[in-house]
């Protein structure tokens, strides 16, 4: 029997993804990349604010009853997206060059219509 790969997490991250995209752009921010990825980590969402950058990590819920959004992001997760964040900014020379934040985006799964929960300066300035 062949072995079917369940990749419909995937689906519904790459969806929640576009929905924080979407409703963060109705707000006002411009997007400059989705999934940056290098050795450290990956990010998102990489939006601008007026002068600040803002690295977004979107949080699909399913179930509130384990932790919340900001919750979920361990301090592991946090220095890896802290640390993914530097990278980028080296790699592109913007070091110094832009206030940044790191910013949260959660999602619950169930309710498809339901305002995105935004966590503006989820880890305080960077």
């Amino acid at each position: 029997m062949a072995n079917i790969r369940d990749d419909s997490h995937l689906v519904d991250g790459a969806r929640a993804e576009a929905r924080a995209q979407a409703y963060l752009e109705q707000q006002g921010l411009t997007t400059w990349m989705k999934n940056y990825r290098c050795k450290t980590g990956e990010i998102d969402l990489i939006m601008c604010e007026g002068d600040t950058l803002v690295f977004v990590e979107v949080r699909l819920r399913t179930n509130r009853f384990f932790s919340s959004a900001v919750e979920s992001i361990t301090p592991a997760k946090r220095q890896k997206m802290i640390r993914t964040a530097q990278r980028f900014l080296q790699e592109r020379g913007l070091v110094d060059k832009h206030a940044c934040r790191f910013d949260i985006i959660a999602l619950d799964a169930k309710g498809q219509h339901a305002k995105p929960e935004w966590i503006r300066d989820a880890f305080g300035i960077y």
